[in-house]
């Protein structure tokens, strides 16, 4: 039933001369409005954020189930319980919004702001616009403060370049995860398919590492995370080569053929493809040497340019995040198109 309403509830678009906006419109017609209001407001920060409260949810369960006294396998099957747990009540929520709430007069609003809230391209830009002005105005150890907000690597010994390349890497990176896999799980299974999403990639950021402490507990959540996002993932890398055609001095035929040459080198199955790609556009060298927290991770690098990256560099990176998410919202205009034919 929710997926059709999902990818095929583009056919309860009337024509737009009659629209009953009391009824509001399908779903491929709601995301275009969703991607349109979060280029124009973002995410408000009056508004609760539903990723704030999956995170709550995340940190309790981690709190009362993730034991240290625990064996391997129990940690492991506790995470399992922890994840059925986190999308079971997203994927409910996202459920009762479209079926109850959407089914009141403009209680489609509801879920146009919900969608809204759940892609990440304004947020996304930004962050490297508030990297770009930090460097300029206080230096690296400005850049370092701004870029601690997007990374998960420690930020205290990064150089000018190090700064520039983090938020780089993580503008690409999150155009796959943050726009991409939401768009690509809104069509195919609606609201809650879009929030259950969220919530594993949301598990994914807070309990997904290869440290002592989840390893085991957070296995399940690392694994799901990284198989709902292996097409999305792909479908970024493909974007963005085709965004590069429109950014001036980038290079679309390298980043397509840095993406397939070095995407599988990255320690992800799946953020090598959005970054080898954004590495071949811009001719930069990205992600290398990393140090986390627990050490300093020998990742091989993506792309032969430069590793020196530049302001100039991340001001490229934001030209080509943004083409790609306009063309990532054509591909939705032509989906809904087509279906509006059928």
């Amino acid at each position: 039933m929710e997926f059709a309403q999902g990818i095929w509830g583009v056919w309860q678009l009337p024509a737009l001369a009659g629209l009953d906006w009391a009824a509001g419109p399908g779903g491929a017609i709601l995301l275009l409005l969703a991607l349109g209001l979060d280029w124009l407001i973002g995410d408000p920060r009056w508004l609760p954020h539903p990723v704030r409260l999956m995170g709550y949810l995340t940190a309790f369960l981690d709190a009362r189930l993730n034991r240290a006294k625990r064996s391997e396998g129990e940690r492991v099957i506790r995470g399992l319980l922890a994840v059925i747990a986190v999308i079971g009540l997203s994927a409910a929520a996202g459920w009762a919004v479209a079926n109850y709430v959407g089914a009141l007069p403009y209680g489609w609003v509801a879920e146009l702001a919900l969608v809204s809230l759940l892609i990440a391209q304004r947020g996304m830009l930004g962050h490297t616009v508030r990297v770009i002005r930090a460097l300029n105005k206080d230096g690296v150890a400005g850049g370092r403060r701004a870029v601690a907000f997007i990374v998960g690597r420690e930020t205290k010994e990064l150089d000018q370049h190090g700064v520039a390349r983090a938020a780089i890497e993580s503008c690409a990176e999150s155009y796959s995860d943050g726009v991409v896999a939401p768009i690509f799980w809104y069509l195919l299974l609606g609201l809650p398919g879009l929030v259950a999403y969220k919530a594993v990639n949301t598990m994914d950021s807070m309990i997904g590492h290869k440290s002592e402490r989840y390893a085991a507990f957070g296995m399940i959540a690392a694994r799901l995370d990284d198989a709902l996002n292996w097409l999305p993932a792909r479908l970024a890398g493909l974007l963005i080569v085709c965004a590069a055609l429109f950014v001036p001095r980038a290079r679309p035929l390298k980043a397509f053929s840095t993406m397939l040459r070095d995407a599988g080198k990255h320690v992800s199955p799946n953020a090598g493809w959005p970054e080898a790609a954004s590495a071949g556009a811009l001719d930069l060298a990205l992600i290398g040497p990393v140090r986390y927290a627990g050490g300093v991770t020998k990742a091989a690098w993506l792309g032969d340019g430069r590793a020196k990256a530049t302001v100039t560099d991340m001001r490229r990176m934001l030209a080509l995040f943004a083409i790609a998410c306009f063309l990532a919202s054509a591909l939705v205009a032509l989906i809904a198109l087509l279906l509006q034919a059928l």
